[in-house]
């Protein structure tokens, strides 16, 4: 390592949500030459799983994470279904799209305004706009009926209060004024507004959560289906008022995201076109598949595909095979954990260990020491290679294989934007495909909604199969893999239950596909690979850092569980300083 190369270290550099710390190294022209991700906190969730009854793991498994809430749920009730051979009724398959579907309208939509946005947006900037202006550019993207000149007077005000007062409030820490941000004054306002409507909008969109599963974050899920009975007549079960409910949800969510996010994203890309050759990655895509029209084990009626494309070859889909112990390894030679066989050894999660070890240093820091353990993310494999995951996984394999919507949308965002196909690789293709799969997963919640009204007018109103309850009926060993694509990407856990308990638990989260480090062969994960070749404007603010991380919407409470804060000091957020020697 050369020691005269400069490190820009981010640490954290999620919003709201921390614990990722990205290290870059640049040339004499601030290029990115190298960059390492590293995940700040200890892993441990699967140690206290151990021991304990599948049918409660969902429990403790929803609590890897409070931002993505329900998909560890999910997962682990379907990796139990998995092992013990469950079916699951049709209304409960339905009413489990319809919360899925749910958490990624919710989550892409807070993602894009209060965790990415403001890496495109100069909310400063917006302080000098025109409202009556800036009411005809919304009027000119879409029927949004908060478009007045009055109402983004009103948030102008608002904004300008924070200023005056010396405190951004929310808005706080952002590099505004940063020569990267390229949006009128005007797109600005617009984009602040949209923000605030987005803080409301969110909070009562939840409510289907509580619906179904009684609460948001963290809804009640059962092994079997879906724990809430279905009784039109009945104040405490699903009823025709409640389903009323349910029907209003959608409708606003399909017109936030018709009227807002998809225009915004649109409008905004426009002014960052050149981003669509920046930020590509590994160029390899995984989808374990999800949103089943029947059972989760048949690949055939996945609204998502599963597969695996290879050097951006649209062309080809691998199949996967999640039980497969050559397919899916973790690898820990750049982790703080030991393997039984070794710290180079793969191993497949029916097989996978947590035994801690940390060989990092010790707070406070400068840098990691990159050329042996830096992380406490594991590095997964597929077939030794490493992938991406997430929305732009997900619309590449719904495009590949003919989805009619995806191809569509994607061919009508190029067309806008004046880009070809090529451009979906890339950190603004990443951004652009979590708001098209949020409009395909928002109008397919229609059509659960509508399927599940008709079973029950035919009735049908069974949500729970109780066939296989008591551990009398279970085989003494027996193992699973629960799979989803969560919002961030693949998702899956695997459990391994012996004599009517948990023996070993294992969970691959989305990202700790993207963001683990290096493995064996020296292979670097997504986010290490996305950085390299950006010019840093400011190393001292490294907004195209937080552009291209961001687009992968990091969620390192899924990939790392437990922390001692003891005395542990946090570096400052951003240093520009020598690398150490080799």
């Amino acid at each position: 390592m050369n020691a005269a190369a400069p490190r820009v270290v981010v640490d954290p550099i999620t919003r709201i949500e921390g614990h990722l710390r990205i290290e870059a190294e640049t040339d004499a022209t601030n290029r990115i030459v190298k960059a390492y991700s590293a995940g700040t906190m200890v892993r441990g969730l699967e140690i206290i799983l151990k021991g304990r009854d599948p049918r409660d793991a969902w429990a403790f498994a929803q609590r890897i994470c409070g931002v993505c809430t329900l998909v560890h749920g999910i997962a682990s009730v379907r990796a139990v279904e998995d092992a013990l051979k469950y079916e699951v009724p049709a209304n409960a398959n339905l009413v489990r799209n319809l919360m899925i579907g749910a958490q990624y309208i919710h989550d892409h939509v807070m993602h894009f305004y209060h965790l990415h946005a403001l890496d495109w947006v100069d909310v400063v900037s917006a302080l000098t706009a025109d409202p009556a202006a800036t009411s005809q550019l919304a009027q000119s993207l879409s029927s949004y009926p908060r478009s007045s000149p009055g109402y983004f007077a009103d948030v102008q005000k608002r904004l300008r209060t924070f200023v005056e007062g010396g405190q951004l409030g929310i808005f706080a820490n952002g590099y505004w004024g940063h020569p990267a941000y390229r949006l009128p004054p005007e797109a600005n306002l617009m984009a602040v507004a949209h923000y605030l409507d987005a803080l409301a909008w969110q909070r009562d969109v939840a409510q289907l959560h509580t619906i179904f599963g009684g609460k948001n974050p963290h809804p009640h899920f059962v092994v079997g289906g879906v724990p809430n009975p279905i009784d039109l007549d009945s104040d405490s079960a699903i009823n025709a008022k409640r389903l009323a409910q349910v029907q209003d949800l959608i409708v606003r969510m399909r017109d936030f995201v018709d009227q807002v996010y998809l225009p915004d994203t649109l409008a905004i890309a426009g002014f960052y076109k050149d981003w669509a050759s920046q930020g590509e990655g590994l160029g390899n895509f995984l989808c374990y598949g999800d949103f089943p029209a029947h059972g989760i084990n048949d690949p055939k009626t996945l609204l998502v595909p599963r597969g695996v494309i290879l050097d951006r070859d649209l062309t080809t889909i691998h199949e996967v095979d999640l039980h497969d112990p050559g397919q899916v390894q973790e690898f820990v030679s750049r982790a703080y954990y030991d393997y039984g066989p070794g710290k180079d050894a793969g191993l497949h999660p029916y097989d996978g260990e947590t035994r801690l070890n940390y060989t990092g240093p010790q707070p406070p820091y400068e840098f990691l020491d990159v050329d042996r353990e830096y992380s406490w993310l594991k590095s997964p494999r597929w077939k030794g290679k490493a992938v991406e995951v997430g929305p732009l996984a997900r619309m590449l394999m719904m495009y590949a294989s003919g989805n009619a919507q995806a191809r569509e949308l994607v061919d009508m965002t190029l067309a806008r934007l004046g880009l070809p196909v090529d451009a979906l690789c890339s950190t603004l293709g990443r951004t652009a495909a979590r708001t098209l799969e949020t409009k395909i997963f928002a109008d397919a919640m229609q059509g659960w909604y509508d399927q599940l009204i008709a079973n029950i007018k035919a009735g049908d109103t069974r949500t729970f199969n109780d066939a296989l309850w008591e551990p009398s009926t279970w085989p003494d060993k027996a193992r699973g893999v629960g799979f989803m694509e969560a919002p961030r990407g693949a998702l899956g856990h695997w459990i391994v239950i012996e004599n009517g308990r948990i023996a070993n638990y294992q969970a691959v989260v989305p990202s700790t596909w993207n963001a683990g480090p290096r493995d064996p062969q020296g292979q670097p994960g997504a986010y290490e690979v996305a950085l390299v070749g950006h010019q840093l404007h400011d190393p001292a603010r490294p907004i195209e850092i937080l552009r291209t991380i961001h687009s992968f919407d990091p969620c390192i409470a899924c990939a790392v569980h437990v922390v001692n804060v003891g005395d542990r000091v946090v570096p400052p957020p951003v240093t520009v300083r020598p690398s150490p020697g080799a």
